[in-house]
């Protein structure tokens, strides 16, 4: 006999929507290389230890936080799936790990199936585009706990590197060279800045013009991955630390990969800070150190490097799609960071 609950069903929880969108979603999940059958009680990944001889996993987990309100707004639920998976895997690849596999997690107020599809599109493209299988995952209807039309989405990875490559910041040395990997946007941190800035919800600012396209989807523009770029760099020279600018911005996360009485002394003329970024500022009136302390203001991603091996660095990034640049150096410092 097939599963139904018509009490459950009046109680605001249709188990059968959430068996179509398990069958919508599969598709998607297909394309990651997920080995175990979607639908049971556990997530399979078969592990390949190939040119690994001391197993360290490393794992990430986030959300997307409430850029979700974004989506809410502009009706649009296929990248968000991306930032989750970015959030995680781009942790992942500080340590020097390659993500293996990805679980999401989306909480509904109601299941309709063709939009949990589409939120798992884009975590299924999100793994795609860093090289991990989408293993399985939950979809919880909860009624009267979330909206009808609104819903939470989180997730976690699970990375993998030999012990003897674990990044551990411990050979950063001054004069070192700080590299930028652009970022593709606001990503997904600092929205509820973001949120107050445009009056989200209050107006319809978001709806305005901006870039050959509007505010809107601008912000809602999915965080970038940089997984394969940086597992090319790994793969040629050393790289002594990386850091993934998230909430916080420059002098949160940059310190993360610093050892105590060092600093990164940053050129502030040198940070290519994207249009987004310059609208923000100048209608929210926040100050620019407020900025670099909460946006990644157009660099996703940090990498330091020894002088001698920058301009490798710098080709090897490039030759992987990555416009690279230098941004600062390393220095004696116990402030973290300096910009200037």
């Amino acid at each position: 006999m097939k599963s139904f609950s018509e009490s459950y069903k009046e109680a605001g929880v249709d188990i059968t929507a959430g068996y179509k969108a398990v069958e919508l979603m599969k598709e998607h999940i297909k394309r990651t290389g997920a080995a175990s059958v979607i639908g049971g009680f556990g997530g399979l990944f078969e592990l390949d230890m190939t040119g690994i001889k001391k197993p360290v996993l490393v794992s990430g987990t986030d959300g997307v936080g409430t850029k979700l309100k974004m989506a809410f707004l502009l009706d649009k639920h296929d990248t968000v799936g991306i930032d989750c998976v970015a959030m995680c895997v781009n942790d992942i690849i500080c340590c020097g790990a390659k993500p293996l596999f990805f679980l999401d997690y989306i909480a509904c107020g109601k299941n309709f199936p063709e939009k949990i599809a589409s939120i798992v599109s884009g975590v299924a493209e999100g793994c795609v585009q860093s090289g991990c299988s989408l293993i399985g995952g939950e979809t919880a209807e909860m009624p009267g706990f979330y909206p009808e039309d609104e819903y939470d989405l989180a997730g976690f990875s699970v990375g993998v590197v030999d012990k003897d490559r674990v990044l551990d910041n411990s050979a950063i040395a001054e004069g070192d060279i700080v590299i930028a990997l652009p970022s593709s946007g606001v990503h997904s941190n600092g929205f509820s800045l973001v949120r107050r800035v445009f009056n989200v919800g209050g107006s319809n600012k978001i709806f305005e013009s901006f870039n050959g396209s509007t505010i809107g989807e601008t912000l809602l523009t999915p965080t970038k991955i940089y997984v394969k770029p940086m597992l090319a760099l790994f793969n040629e020279i050393t790289v002594k630390a990386v850091s993934h600018i998230t909430g916080g911005g420059f002098y949160e996360n940059i310190p993360r990969s610093i050892p105590s009485g060092f600093g990164a002394k940053i050129e502030k003329a040198a940070v290519r800070v994207l249009p987004v970024f310059d609208l923000i500022r100048e209608t929210g009136g926040i100050p620019e150190r407020d900025m670099f302390n909460t946006f990644n203001m157009g660099v996703g991603m940090s990498v330091t490097v020894s002088k001698n091996d920058a301009d490798k660095a710098l080709e090897i990034l490039r030759a992987n799609g990555e416009d690279a640049y230098i941004i600062g150096e390393i220095i004696r410092s116990e402030d973290g960071v300096v910009i200037c």
